[in-house]
């Protein structure tokens, strides 16, 4: 159990707060509840421009990185479909430097033309370099909107293009900052060996005087159910054919969730699990195969992703996994695949949270989600699966009309050429 205290200030900002003698760190975790999803379909990558935006001066501070580098401090961020999420570790006796500094930036960023000219540069090369200059790396461009048609998360966190970074005006970046960068729309989790009196007083000191804010209306589309399968043929200069399937699945709230993630595991998580036992190491019709889930806030995906031996066609690929994935719908699974699975989860979230960083940014997480508290429950969900919930999950999951499949076939590249962009 992670014990912790909450803590709510006048201005909506949620405080939690977890004591850990075992360090002389302390960590501050912003998490702020926008994400890409939040974003107008015509400027797509807002939540990861601010990203790199919230390190590029706030309004009394023109630079965040110094100052917490002289306290012996660090930092860094992380971008997703549904929330943005900043933390800031230094000395316990020198974290007042780390309230400044995050309170700073709540408050105001600096908004200068430089300042948005050199961050809006930095997320152009990094678009070009994920997903345009390596194999394979606009995939997922390609499989979100087919697997959604009106729902945001059919552009990648990245964004859709790199226009509409490029095309950002200043006015633009400020209402979108002034509509979800504030302190009724974030949870801020204090975590290390400050004491709960003294981190309420910096709170109240540093983050109370900022006001709230009117938050944009959340409206989201919500995604028809899918009724036909889609599928999409591509072309490009890379070393292997593979294929991408994405199949619809449940919310992060939903009571099947942990199912749907531990078939995940069961099926390509490892040497020794279905896919790749039966597929690589057996048949060798693949080099490499995965699933995973995207672990969105709303209805996500069940991802697949697999890279084809030499001369195995794409055809003969797709249809060895249908049959993998048939044999999950018609077949009950062993209780030890189960169990070695939910074995494996239990441990990774033992040592996930024995970090106070760690812990900072998952109870962030879990009050998002409902309550901080539900963090010591997630292991019981998985342990309370059977084999017949698993089946039950495939059976309603792996069904063609549920299913989006890009196959991404190999070509020779021209002279000169790295690869074929989209």
């Amino acid at each position: 159990m992670i014990p912790f205290c909450r803590h709510i200030l006048s201005n909506g900002l949620r405080v939690l707060h977890h004591y850990d003698a075992s360090t002389r760190m302390t960590a501050l975790n912003v998490l702020y509840d926008v994400g890409s999803k939040d974003e107008s379909p015509e400027r797509t990558g807002f939540a990861h421009l601010f990203e790199h935006l919230m390190f590029g001066g706030s309004v009394n501070i023109p630079d965040f990185d110094t100052p917490l580098q002289k306290a012996g401090g660090e930092n860094n961020a992380w971008t997703s479909n549904d929330v943005t999420n900043y933390y800031t570790v230094a000395p316990t006796h020198n974290i007042e430097t780390a309230f400044w500094l995050e309170s700073d930036r709540m408050l105001s960023l600096a908004f200068s033309p430089e300042s948005l000219a050199v961050q809006k540069q930095v997320v152009i090369e990094e678009f070009k370099q994920r997903n345009l200059n390596q194999p394979y790396g606009d995939a997922f461009l390609l499989l979100r909107p087919m697997a959604y048609r009106v729902h945001p998360y059919r552009w990648p966190v990245i964004g859709k293009n790199v226009s509409h970074i490029a095309d950002a005006s200043l006015d633009e970046v400020k209402q979108f900052f002034f509509a979800h960068y504030a302190p009724n729309n974030a949870i801020l989790c204090i975590s290390g060996s400050l004491p709960f009196g003294r981190a309420v007083a910096l709170c109240e000191k540093w983050f109370a005087p900022i006001p709230r804010r009117e938050i944009a209306r959340r409206d989201l589309p919500q995604e028809p159910v899918q009724t036909e399968a889609r599928r999409q043929t591509v072309e490009r200069a890379v070393p292997l054919d593979a294929i991408f399937k994405a199949y619809h699945m449940v919310d992060r709230r939903h009571p099947d969730y942990q199912g749907y993630d531990a078939l995940s595991d069961i099926l390509a998580s490892g040497r020794s699990s279905r896919l790749y036992r039966r597929l690589v190491i057996e048949k060798k019709l693949f080099t490499e195969i995965d699933c995973s889930i995207t672990g969105d806030i709303e209805p996500g995906l069940f991802l697949l992703k697999a890279k084809l031996s030499p001369g195995v066609s794409l055809e003969q690929g797709d249809e060895a996994i249908e049959e993998e994935l048939r044999r999950v719908q018609e077949q009950t699974l062993e209780k030890r695949e189960l169990d070695k699975v939910v074995n494996r989860f239990e441990s990774n979230d033992l040592f996930s949270n024995l970090h106070y960083l760690n812990k900072a940014t998952n109870l962030a997480y879990y009050e998002l989600l409902g309550g901080a508290e539900n963090i010591d429950k997630e292991v019981d969900r998985y342990k309370k699966l059977t084999p017949g919930d698993l089946q039950r999950i495939a059976s309603t999951l792996f069904v063609p009309e549920n299913s989006s499949t890009l196959w991404y076939k190999s070509v020779s590249a021209p002279q000169g050429a790295t690869m074929k962009n989209f």
